[in-house]
């Protein structure tokens, strides 16, 4: 543990000791993938029927890129991947392999990473450390990957991780199989959704469970991934994990539970429908950029793209090249200087603008598709030109923009707010309401609008919109990159990119 943790940790022990009333737990929900506009009543009556009682962030944000590992750190530890180090779902660790990036979501990659960096996977205080420090428990949940679970909760901090395929201490699988047996090898994924749920009710939400429990539902994703948005199974998927969350209502009604908890509900991200016949690393391979798919004079990792050597010269051409190709949207580089919003590159935005610039761990180039405002055949507006049916990613309304809905004694009822939320402010919420002071190197903040208590006179109460335009032109043309901000007080939160292409002589 570096020397910022530590220090951070001790704060929070020294302050907590002091006597403060005991507070509700926290029961924290996440749909994985969950676009706001799959909230109906014919397709999730339970969530519906919860946003309509509780409090509702109408403008609550995905951090970019909007991928599930990269969301899953910026929640855990409450910051940007500036701070947390996890820049996307597949990373670019030379010290752990030179030629290709590494999977996020399985937790043996994560856990080779940690090794290599001598425990720094995470490069800032995550949530079960300072839950932990204050003398506090957090258990996770989770029907999906691996290293989506891990993530969570890295250092198994005070707590437990309980997922199909890995639960964490291995002291605590006899206790788990007690209670809810093993998934039979071979189960549809959906066995999986029951069996974490199961896991959840019967282990964590008890009476004497953990101050926190958190539960990850993998769909609509997983299906969405495979399948579309809309399409018959998709609309399956997000019935089935509604039902989960009806349970886990039931649950804590019948046991006299329901007035202990704060119920939070968010996702990771949005959807988009991809229409796209082509990849990155096939347009560097195809433009002499790259030799082959498994060469490593330029790493491919998601969206970000690492040149050996970090050689200007090629960077630029690969940024000219990409400029020009329709298919391709904003592209960010490193600013000249810090706090330059324009990247070193022209007619780049900087990767401070979006809070990706991590000291040490940033690629050369970060890459998103173009996108449009179509619909898809079931009516659901966003389409991307990457390959696939759907996914996300980008930095697109369709994906940046989430639901937060909260329910519990200490939340307002039947209300919205209109400022401007982040999934990294989530933990410092759930900091506040378990009287744990939230540590200064977090990025997030408390949504004290969304709270059924007095906001403080120092909490930021007004927002406004802010752009970043940056242009270059090339002799087929003008690349213009528009950024999309909302300024909150001192903080920023990314709305949207898009780029636009201006033909010479048109």
């Amino acid at each position: 543990m570096n020397f910022l943790k530590t220090i951070a940790l001790l704060l929070v022990a020294i302050t907590t000791q002091a006597q403060q009333p005991e507070p509700a737990k926290t029961l924290i929900v996440i749909f994985d993938g969950l676009r706001p506009d799959y909230i109906t009543p014919e397709q999730m009556p339970n969530l519906y029927a919860f946003k309509k009682q509780g409090v509702l962030a109408t403008q609550h944000h995905s951090v970019f890129p909007t991928v599930t590992r990269l969301n899953t750190s910026a929640y855990s530890t409450g910051s940007y991947p500036a701070k947390s180090g996890i820049l996307e779902n597949n990373v670019y660790f030379p010290e752990v392999d030179k030629s290709k990036s590494l999977n996020t979501g399985d937790a043996r990659a994560l856990k080779r990473i940690d090794s290599a960096t001598h425990g720094q996977l995470l490069t800032t205080v995550s949530f079960g450390e300072v839950l932990q420090a204050a003398g506090k428990r957090l258990m996770v949940f989770s029907s999906g990957s691996t290293g989506q679970a891990f993530l969570q909760n890295h250092t198994l901090s005070g707590g437990a991780i309980v997922n199909p395929d890995m639960i964490l201490p291995e002291s605590y699988k006899e206790t788990v199989y007690d209670a809810v047996g093993q998934i039979p090898a071979g189960k549809e994924h959906s066995a999986k959704h029951i069996w974490a749920t199961d896991a959840l009710i019967k282990l964590g939400l008890q009476p004497g469970g953990a101050d926190v429990c958190a539960i990850w539902m993998s769909d609509p994703d997983h299906t969405t991934h495979a399948d579309g948005i809309g399409t018959p199974s998709a609309v399956a998927a997000i019935k089935l994990v509604d039902e989960q969350f009806g349970r886990i209502l039931t649950h804590l009604k019948q046991a006299n539970l329901d007035g202990d908890y704060n119920i939070m509900i968010t996702a990771d991200h949005g959807f988009i429908t991809y229409a796209g016949n082509t990849t990155i690393t096939k347009h560097l391979i195809e433009n002499g950029f790259k030799k082959s798919k498994a060469s490593d004079d330029v790493v491919v990792a998601g969206r970000a793209i690492h040149v050996k050597n970090h050689d200007p010269e090629t960077i630029k051409k690969i940024v000219a090249s990409l400029q020009e190709s329709e298919y391709i949207g904003a592209i960010f580089t490193k600013g000249a200087k810090p706090g330059d919003l324009e990247g070193w590159v022209d007619g780049t935005i900087a990767f401070e603008a979006i809070h990706w610039d991590h000291p040490t761990r940033t690629a050369d180039i970060l890459v998103d598709m173009n996108w449009d405002d179509r619909e898809n055949e079931y009516g659901y507006r966003g389409t991307s030109s990457y390959v696939g049916p759907a996914g996300h990613g980008g930095l697109t309304p369709y994906e940046v923009h989430i639901a937060w809905i909260a329910s519990g004694p200490d939340f307002k009822k039947r209300a919205e707010t209109k400022l401007p939320t982040s999934i990294v402010d989530i933990v410092p919420t759930v900091l506040h309401l378990q009287h744990v002071p939230v540590p200064d190197q977090m990025d997030g903040r408390v949504a004290y609008e969304m709270l059924n208590r007095k906001t403080p006179s120092t909490a930021p109460k007004k927002a406004k919109k802010d752009k970043v335009v940056t242009h270059v032109k090339a002799p087929w043309g003008t690349y213009k990159l528009t950024l999309q901000r909302t300024i909150l007080g001192k903080y920023t939160y990314i709305d949207f990119a898009k780029a636009e292409r201006i033909t010479t002589g048109q």
